[in-house]
């Protein structure tokens, strides 16, 4: 790659910071200047121009990458032409420029390190741009409000800016950038800080930028703030189980993977949350949520209680159109912005979501038997209760019983399912349907919530409730087994509409059918076989729409892109079932996806057919990281292991392993099973695969294996 070359990919480049409500987004120089990077908390942009040049010019770049824990975003710079002290100009590549940024709490932390490696003295003309426009997110996404607040004047500090914003909702945002020295001169927008280096000469800028002013910023903060941001993600690193193969290729996509989980998950009051994906949505989303803490529940159980907990104690309480919101539901996500402040949309607190309230269940469900944790699940009693009452009330009101959706205002998402966009439910001949529309895969999971209340109702000592709502799951399961499959396709339809109408599309939603056991033996044999058909399987992953059904795209949002969350939920499902093998093979096309996008899946990438010789297509503004993705690798692996954990008998149990093609060996390190920490070890023997269990802490597990 040429030096130009480099430059550009450099400067469309995006390098991701988070902690807690905060997140910030730069290109490869470190610099904020264009589209939606910026420094953001709670969905406000506080930071939306922030560019270092050396007097007019940008410095070349050496380097620019986020070191591997996600702490810090350092880049490498160097000069060029620089005038002399009174003489002729200098040659380019004299002066070293260090960025070391990271981010704690509320603040940014930045370090800018300058070195002369010349024989002559220079005077580096550091410049830094500033500006803060706090756009609400869904304004950098592209929303065009009629109106915006007002941009008070910008007031010079000492040694800063002070930044401030009068929202509609009469809320003033501030944003104070604060260096360690004042700056010589101020324009505008733009500060110099001129660094005088003899031969040999270091010299140190530090930069705090937060809501509020705090003390001068120093190496000593610097370095003491540091300390702590990489102590806080070393521990949320070290929570769960962990995986190795001695393979270091894929060593270092799981570890990717776990690191950016850790990046994404904020300590909130009721336990660790991940949030969905960076820059998009950092913010808590339902659904997202929880199939991400379903992807890790095998390795980190404690991920899910902190989901549940969240998700309980923000379960809507009433009615509400404009929220999609009523008793029960469990939220679909949560704003904080001026747009949700003011009601400009509705998703302050938004509910509409037909999926994430039997998700939550279905959680609950396998959190209790993953972690043998009642005490917990009797706090939750009362949310699941509603949650199903809901569940209910939302079925016993459709006329074939099946969990349905239709917004209740304009303002709200036309579809409420994990596809969400308004293009991704249809028919056969390209119709848009009527609603409420039934899902098929929100019937799988109604289906399981059922089931996991019949099981909990079955350890609370409550027998009639536990044959009621089995019950109900059977004939739930009959229902979607009569009204959604079509014979003459061998697949199930992708939704029914409120003509009671079935949407003959084959679409990947089925798999998710799989994955909670729903579907018969043969048919979801059918199932999995088309899933691994080429009109699905395009090399890289399960497409979300089979290549030749109407409205086919595979640079789509979701018909006909692929999304790893979603193979890896068709893998789980297809595993289920004895195909293992087909979940190995999906583990294998995700690995090689990822190396394609430095180890770290995206929230999705184009679903083009894989050529020899290519690489995935990326989804151009797709959120990396994101939680589902980053946690699809670890529901991958457990498909290929088939490890299922049961600490109400306390028993781990393995159903015929595979290993993914390359690998002789993984291993599972403290895998806590009650009050045992088991490591287990997978190995491969020929054509046999060992499974051997070694005790962390004095006390293994028994391991069941089915061979």
């Amino acid at each position: 790659m040429s030096a130009d070359a480099a430059a550009s990919a450099a400067l469309y480049a995006s390098h991701v910071l988070k902690d807690g409500d905060s997140f910030l987004v730069a290109n490869g120089y470190g610099d904020i200047d264009s589209g939606s990077n910026g420094l953001f908390r709670d969905d406000t942009r506080l930071l939306s121009r922030y560019r270092l040049r050396l007097g007019e010019t940008q410095p070349a770049l050496l380097n620019g990458a986020v070191t591997s824990d996600n702490v810090f975003f350092v880049a490498h710079l160097t000069n060029r032409q620089l005038p002399l002290l009174g003489e002729s100009a200098a040659p380019e590549g004299l002066v070293h420029i260090s960025r070391s940024r990271f981010l704690l709490g509320e603040r940014m932390y930045e370090r800018i390190a300058c070195r002369n490696y010349g024989s002559r003295g220079v005077i580096v003309p550091l410049r830094i741009e500033l500006d803060a426009d706090f756009r609400d997110m869904f304004e950098v996404r592209g929303s065009v409000r009629p109106a915006r607040g007002e941009l008070l004047p910008r007031e010079p500090r000492g040694n800063g800016v002070l930044f401030r914003y009068r929202g509609l909702d009469e809320v003033v945002r501030t944003s104070v950038v604060a260096f360690s020295r004042a700056p010589e001169q101020v324009i505008d927008e733009v500060l110099e800080f001129p660094m005088r280096l003899a031969p040999g000469a270091r010299d140190e800028l530090y930069v705090e930028v937060g809501t509020v002013a705090e003390s001068v910023p120093a190496r000593a903060r610097y370095r003491a703030a540091a300390a702590q941001a990489r102590r806080r993600m070393r521990e949320r690193q070290r929570r769960g189980g962990r995986i190795g193969s001695g393979m270091p290729l894929f060593d270092a996509w799981m570890q990717r993977s776990r690191v950016d989980l850790a990046l994404l998950t904020s300590e909130l009051e009721t336990g660790p949350y991940p949030y969905a994906g960076i820059p998009w949505f950092s913010t808590p989303f339902g659904r997202d949520a929880v199939v991400t803490a379903l992807q890790t529940l095998w390795l980190d159980p404690g991920l899910a209680r902190g989901v549940l907990a969240f998700l309980a104690r923000h379960q809507a309480q009433e009615e509400s159109s404009f929220l999609d919101a009523a008793p029960g539901k469990i939220m679909h996500e949560t704003r904080k912005g001026e747009m949700s402040a003011t009601r400009e949309l509705p998703f302050g607190r938004y509910y509409g979501g037909v999926d994430t309230t039997p998700l939550f269940v279905l959680l609950a469900g396998a959190y209790a038997r993953r972690s043998g944790d009642m005490a917990f699940v009797e706090t939750l009693w009362p949310a699941l209760l509603a949650a199903t009452a809901w569940i209910e009330r939302a079925c016993d009101q459709n006329r074939s019983g099946f969990l349905d959706y239709a917004r209740g205002e304009d303002s709200g998402l036309a579809n409420q399912g994990w596809k969400d966009s308004e293009d991704s439910v249809f028919h056969a001949d390209g119709r848009f349907p009527s609603g409420p529309i039934a899902l098929v895969e929100v019937q799988g999971y109604a289906f399981a919530a059922f089931q996991a209340m019949a099981t909990l109702a079955r350890r609370r000592s409550d027998p009639a409730a536990a044959d009621r709502w089995l019950e109900r799951a059977e004939a739930l399961r009959a229902a979607v087994e009569a009204r959604f499959w079509m014979p003459s396709r061998e697949f199930y339809g992708i939704a029914l509409d409120g003509e009671d109408q079935l949407c003959e599309v084959r679409a990947s939603n089925p798999g998710h059918l799989l994955y909670v056991g729903l579907c018969d033996d043969q048919r979801a044999a059918h199932v999995a076989e088309q899933l691994m058909s080429p009109a699905f399987n395009n090399g890289w992953g399960v497409r979300t729409l089979a290549r030749g059904e109407p409205h086919y795209n595979p640079m789509s949002y979701h018909n006909g892109s692929v999304w790893p969350h979603d193979s890896a939920l068709c893998a789980a499902g297809i595993a289920r079932y004895g195909h293992r093998g087909a979940a190995v093979k999906l583990l294998h096309s995700a690995f090689e996806s990822a190396v394609h996008f430095d180890m770290r899946l995206p929230e999705l990438f184009c679903g083009f057919t894989r050529a020899q010789g290519a690489q995935p297509i990326p989804y151009p503004v797709a959120c990396l990281p994101q939680a589902w993705a980053a946690g699809s690798p670890f529901m991958l692996l457990q498909a290929c292991l088939g490890v299922d954990i049961d600490a109400w008998s306390g028993e781990i149990n393995v159903d015929r392993p595979q290993l993914p093609p390359g690998i002789d060996e993984v291993r599972l390190r403290d895998i806590s099973v009650g009050d045992s920490c088991t490591d287990l070890v997978f190995q491969r023997s020929g054509e046999r695969i060992g499974v051997f269990a070694e005790s962390r802490n004095g006390v293994a597990a028994p391991v069941r294996l089915r061979s």
